[in-house]
Formats: C-alpha cells, sequence, structure tokens
C-alpha cells in the first residue's frame, strides 16, 4: 500500500498522467436547441422509419406489418405522389437512396430490399444477422443502426458488413440509437423514446454533440402520436427536417447552440 501512495506521487511529480481508457474521451460534447423555420403537413397514418429528401422531395419509409410502405412524398403539402406497399409479413423500418437505388431495412426478418429509385420496382434483397432499425450512408458505404449503441458499415456492392463502431458519450455507450442521416461529415441519430438527437463521428464513434428538441411537437398535437422519429437534410437548400412517427407534421428547423451552463433558447 505504501509503495503504490509512493508511486503515485512520483507520478505525479514527473507529470505522468495515465492514458484514457481507448473510447472514451474527455472531451465533453456540445449542446443545441433549435428553432422552428417552418412545418409542413405530414401524413398521420405514416409510421415514419426512415426519411430523406431527394430532387426537392421526401422520400420516406414507413413501419407497422400491414402498414409498411415506401413512399414520395411532395413537402410542402404532404400530399403521396408515389406509394409502393410492402408485403404485410415484413415491418419496415430505415431507408436511403445510393446512387439511384433506394435501400431499405425491415425490423426483425433480417431481410433488406433494394428499389429504383424512380419506378420503385424492387431490383435486390439481401440478409444481415440481428434486428434493422435506421440507415442512412457517407457517400461510399452504408451505414445501419439495429438499436443497440452499434453502427455497421456495409459494402453497397456486395451488401456485406466491412466494419463497426460503437457510440459513445465519454465513456458511457449510446443505446437505441434508430433513424439516421448523414449530414457534413457527421452522423445524426435518433435515440429511441428520446426527444434528442445525437451527432456521431464516423471514424470513431465519439459522440460530437446532442441535439435537444423537447417540446418540438405541440402537446395538442400529441394525441395518437408516437415517438420523434425521422432526420432529413436538403443538401441543396442546406435544410434540416424532423417529424415523428404518426405525427401531423414535419418541422424545418435550425440549430441554437446552448450556452456553457445548459441553458438556451429556442
Amino acid at each position: 500500500m505504501f509503495r503504490a501512495a509512493a508511486l503515485l506521487l512520483l507520478m505525479g511529480a514527473i507529470g505522468f498522467i495515465p492514458p484514457q481508457r481507448r473510447g472514451a474521451s474527455t472531451v465533453k460534447p456540445d449542446r443545441y436547441g433549435y428553432q422552428v423555420v417552418r412545418s409542413y403537413p405530414h401524413d398521420r397514418t405514416a409510421f415514419t422509419q426512415g426519411l430523406i429528401v431527394r430532387d426537392g422531395a421526401f422520400y420516406e419509409g414507413t413501419g407497422q406489418n400491414g402498414q409498411s410502405s415506401l413512399r414520395k412524398v411532395k413537402i410542402d403539402t404532404g400530399e403521396v405522389l408515389q406509394h409502393k406497399a410492402i408485403d404485410p409479413e415484413y415491418f419496415g423500418e430505415g431507408i436511403t437512396e445510393f446512387k439511384g437505388s433506394i435501400y431499405q431495412l425491415t425490423w426483425k426478418t433480417e431481410i433488406g430490399f433494394v428499389y429504383d429509385a424512380k419506378t420503385f420496382e424492387r431490383t435486390r434483397t439481401w440478409s444481415y444477422k440481428g434486428e434493422g432499425w435506421g440507415l442512412t450512408h457517407d457517400g461510399t458505404q452504408l451505414i445501419m443502426s439495429d438499436g443497440s449503441a452499434a453502427l455497421r458499415f456495409i459494402d453497397p456492392a456486395t451488401l456485406k458488413e466491412t466494419s463497426r463502431i460503437t457510440v459513445r458519450d465519454g465513456s458511457q455507450a449510446v443505446m437505441n440509437l434508430n433513424e439516421l442521416e448523414y449530414i457534413k461529415g457527421e452522423i445524426y441519430a435518433n435515440v429511441w423514446q428520446t426527444e434528442r438527437i445525437v451527432r456521431i463521428d464516423p471514424k470513431t464513434g465519439r459522440v460530437t454533440a446532442w441535439i435537444d428538441l423537447a417540446g418540438i411537437l405541440p402537446p395538442a398535437e400529441r394525441q395518437r402520436t408516437d415517438v420523434l422519429n425521422g432526420i432529413a437534410y436538403d443538401e441543396t437548400g442546406d435544410r434540416l427536417f424532423v417529424t415523428g412517427k404518426w405525427w401531423p407534421r414535419v418541422f424545418e428547423i435550425k440549430l441554437v447552440r446552448r450556452d456553457g451552463d445548459g441553458e438556451g433558447r429556442r
């Protein structure tokens, strides 16, 4: 015991600092609130599982057995312009578009679908282990969540997993990662059963920021709705959209940096 104490004193005297545990970070994530720029109508029957913007329209994947679909939606009005129902045995999950194809996960059936982005005709299927939740891509690889703290990277040509990362805030794993969107070099992820979005460094899994969307859907509109889920980024217009399952609206938002003491404004 005395030797251990002496060793600690010696380490302090010579300025030795033990290395951090691998994966941990002493840098605290940034904190953001939001400002609503505008809201748009959203189909209240859509159990939103995936949302993207392409060519000036929303593409949306919806869930629930017997109600799952892939759809193209007019942003300003919420009008469904194109619709493809999914076989009732499948519970649709996250979607993304990559080089003219739309990729869609299913929840527990371990099957993903690939569609032609223009016609919605199914062109391929693939299999994966475990559950499918959210999906996005970084311009090279698909990125998939499964409800845990892990994100999988998948080769879009072979549809085989190439690597994975664990998402951590400091040393704490962040569980329940859901719908995903890749924005300006970071992965944005809904955290299931919360009104928060986490921003992630795709190389390390480190949490770079938290976005608090508490109260974005007014209490008067909360009846018969489910959780926040749906992040879409319009690269052309630099617009960020969020929505939820069975929500009546999609919100265009601006992020607002919070003050150092955690207080901020919307």
